[in-house]
């Protein structure tokens, strides 16, 4: 049985995690509607899932991922109208779009990314069966669930039938009541169109996952994921349409991450005692970044940005906790990052072996590192442990990434007591013990996809060439400063070239410089 524990928004609980399938997990994470460019809050769901399937993989489980791509919906009508361009072209350039940005972020473990428009005949046949069954009902060449038929109905947001009431949108007329939701919409002039038993028109948003989820993973899969956003109405009616059909349950584990909020809007709260608690869906939504919101477009960022730094930035929380969004916070991540990558340099010169290349267990049993032996192996075994426990306690990146950083702290206090940088001092025992520290340490960046391959090298800004120069220029002042003991004048120029984001670092060969990022 596998130690891992997730917490479940059906229960509101952690529950231990025991696939339906031994040894096999599919997983359905709701993906975007691609009607404009992707923004960074695009990017919290596919970067926290694509930990979580690593780390399932990890502990010697198949994983089916499965993110859709809503390619027909009001939005996109809208958007192609007022760009003059048509639907399926305005889907297409997006979702290539999109796709850029999982590949530029690393998110390579999605297995299958179906499109709504390529499952139209499969939704009006769900559709047919829902009416045969008594649980949906055709008005005016609409077709709605009637959620009165649903006993259940309620049971994943935890509200009642009358609490979720609302006054029925532009087509009340046509419902027997307000809280039915439409599978099928008729289609008005000027719209894309498919014909059905009802007449031409296009699938509801809801009836979209149902069908997609069924027809790739079954009609009980194991993880349903998606924004906390999506717990009401979306996942609601997923549940709904696809229980009342199958008579069974839709998905074993629903987990929702918490939702990107910008720094400076009123859904954030900024102190560790005042931020909204973990599934508080309507203090999040408040604050939430989106496109309306003037979210700017995610290869922007990229552009500013190094990839790694964001993933490690969107990991650095509990996925169900609300992200505080600033530019500003991604940059103190990517001087803390500065840690890691200055270490990989040590590494290299100790070893001259590259960290990026160094051979890691792939699964958890193989990685366990045996009792005894040189003091830094069992403080390894220690973090890692550590390490396996926060993650197996519904995968707490956050608790994992901080982990991280102690292992890598201990590693360098271990290179700096033994003097390993001095190739006299490298005593056989001790090289193995900084080896095994550092392959277990690719091997728990691996499980969150981090470190995968050294990040681009930013230049300062200006001419690239005569910028090294004159940083060079400064490291040989500060060096004949500190031979005259002019410590403050060295000690000037070391915090003035770190406020700029020249990192400087005092070697036995010598004093090295790096821009943090």
């Amino acid at each position: 049985m596998t130690k891992i524990r997730v917490y479940n928004t059906l229960s509101k609980s952690k529950e231990p995690f025991e696939p339906v399938r031994a040894g096999k997990v599919g997983i359905y994470l709701c993906g975007p509607t691609v009607y404009k460019p992707s923004h960074i809050g695009h990017m919290v769901g596919p970067v926290i899932f694509d930990a979580i399937k690593r780390y399932l993989a990890y502990n010697g489980f198949e994983v089916t991922w499965v993110v859709n791509i809503t390619d027909v919906d009001d939005k996109l009508i809208h958007e192609s109208h007022q760009r003059g361009v048509a639907m399926p072209e305005l889907a297409r350039e997006m979702t290539a779009d999109y796709m850029r940005n999982l590949e530029a972020m690393g998110i390579d473990t999605v297995d299958t990314f179906p499109r709504a428009t390529d499952n139209i005949d499969e939704i009006i046949r769900f559709t047919s069966q829902l009416i045969a069954k008594g649980f949906a009902y055709e008005s005016e060449g609409d077709v709605y669930f009637d959620v009165s038929k649903d006993p259940d109905y309620g049971k994943l947001s935890h509200r009642t039938v009358d609490a979720m009431q609302g006054e029925g949108g532009g087509t009340a007329e046509r419902k027997r009541s307000s809280g039915d939701f439409a599978l099928w919409k008729s289609a008005k002039p000027g719209e894309p169109a498919w014909p059905s038993p009802w007449g031409p028109g296009r699938p509801g948003w809801h009836i979209e996952c149902s069908v997609m989820s069924q027809r790739l993973l079954g009609e009980t899969f194991d993880i349903h994921g998606g924004g906390l956003d999506l717990v009401f109405p979306h996942h609601e009616n997923e549940i709904a349409q696809s229980e009342c059909l199958h008579g069974r349950p839709m998905a074993k584990y629903w987990l929702h991450n918490g939702l990107m909020q910008a720094s400076d809007e009123q859904g954030k709260v900024g102190g560790r005692t005042t931020r909204p608690a973990a599934g508080d869906r309507e203090a999040q939504e408040i604050g939430k970044i989106s496109k309306s919101r003037g979210a700017s477009p995610f290869s922007e960022m990229l552009a500013e940005f190094e990839p790694e730094t964001i993933r490690f930035f969107l990991l650095s929380t509990h996925y169900r906790r609300p992200i505080d969004f600033s530019e500003e916070r991604i940059r103190e991540v990517g001087a803390g990052m500065e840690t890691f990558y200055r270490y990989f340099k040590r590494y290299q010169r100790i070893t001259g072996g590259d960290f990026y290349q160094l051979a890691f267990s792939a699964r958890r049993e193989e990685g366990a590192i045996p009792a005894g032996g040189d003091p830094l192996t069992a403080a390894v075994a220690e973090h890692r442990d550590k390490f396996l426990e926060d993650m197996d306690d519904d995968f707490n990146t956050g608790g994992a990434i901080g982990v991280l950083f102690e292992l890598v702290r201990r590693l360098n206090k271990y290179a700096d007591d033994e003097k390993l940088e001095d190739k006299k001092q490298q005593a056989p025992e001790k090289m193995a013990a900084i080896q095994q520290g550092t392959r277990t340490l690719r091997e728990l960046g691996a499980t969150l996809g981090l470190f995968r391959k050294p990040p681009r090298q930013q230049a300062p800004a200006g001419d690239t060439a005569l910028s090294e120069k004159l940083i060079k220029l400064l490291i040989e002042v500060r060096a004949e400063a500190r031979k005259a003991k002019n410590f403050a004048m060295a000690d000037h120029i070391r915090k003035s070239l770190a406020e700029i984001g020249v990192i400087l670092e005092d070697r036995p060969g010598g004093t090295e410089w790096t821009i943090q990022s």
